[in-house]
């Protein structure tokens, strides 16, 4: 795919691995659709992408635990930049590290509706969209290796990312033979501010760094149209 002009939305870009993604995608002078809850803090990437040589780039305030929300959102993107290519997943936030019964249901569903339903919510919104666009087009979900592999303590952040793999291979098979490539990204520990959120004390400075992560996301989407890679493991 040439990243040049097309229309990428990305969820969660107003920090951490988002804005990574936004910054690098920038430089390949794509179109960029920043979706996030904090307007300042998307307002300062969108300054930052536009520097970097981002061809258009809007910012988009949204909730991504609310449909309605996610509904008005995908309709302004597709109003503003007339065709959308490329759906990157990767809103996410961290369940401190705690036995299941002493995960409240606040918290549940907190993590449940932001990394599960948020990513299933939006993907069918966008859908759509990609269907009516001739080009080749693709959704990515950023998970975690959480996705993919048992940790203690993890009980319900592990369950919303085992239920984005499940998600994203169901449709990587339903949308097999179409122009719409599917690709999950299971990512161990990421160097960015998610785990200090939850005054989790990680020694964050030995994981992945966003910015090779963003490069990860790049590679992938500027490989040639008979080359795809569904299922991405990255770890440090």
């Amino acid at each position: 795919m040439k990243i040049q002009n097309k229309t990428i939305i990305i969820t969660g870009s107003s920090d951490g691995i988002g804005k990574a993604i936004a910054l690098r995608l920038g430089k390949e002078k794509a179109n960029i659709a920043l979706v996030a809850r904090n307007e300042k803090k998307l307002r300062e990437v969108e300054k930052e992408a536009l520097k970097l040589g981002a061809n258009k780039i809007q910012t988009y305030t949204c909730d991504i635990r609310n449909e309605e929300s996610i509904k008005n959102t995908v309709n302004l993107i597709k109003s503003d930049f007339g065709e959308i290519d490329v759906l990157i997943n990767n809103a996410g936030v961290w369940q401190k590290l705690m036995q299941a019964d002493e995960i409240s249901t606040e918290i549940t569903q907190a993590v449940l509706e932001t990394n599960l339903h948020g990513t299933i919510n939006m993907t069918q919104m966008v859908l759509p969209h990609l269907r009516s666009n001739s080009d080749e087009t693709a959704i990515i979900n950023i998970s975690s290796k959480s996705g993919t592999t048992a940790q203690a303590g993890q009980a319900v952040y592990t369950a919303s990312k085992y239920g984005v793999r499940g998600f994203t291979e169901v449709l990587h098979e339903d949308l097999k033979g179409s122009s719409i490539r599917v690709a999950g990204i299971y990512q161990a520990g990421t160097n960015t501010e998610m785990f200090s959120k939850t005054n989790e004390n990680f020694p964050v400075e030995k994981f992945t760094d966003p910015n090779d992560l963003a490069d990860v996301v790049r590679y992938m989407l500027s490989l040639p149209e008979k080359i795809w890679l569904h299922d991405v493991r990255v770890e440090y």
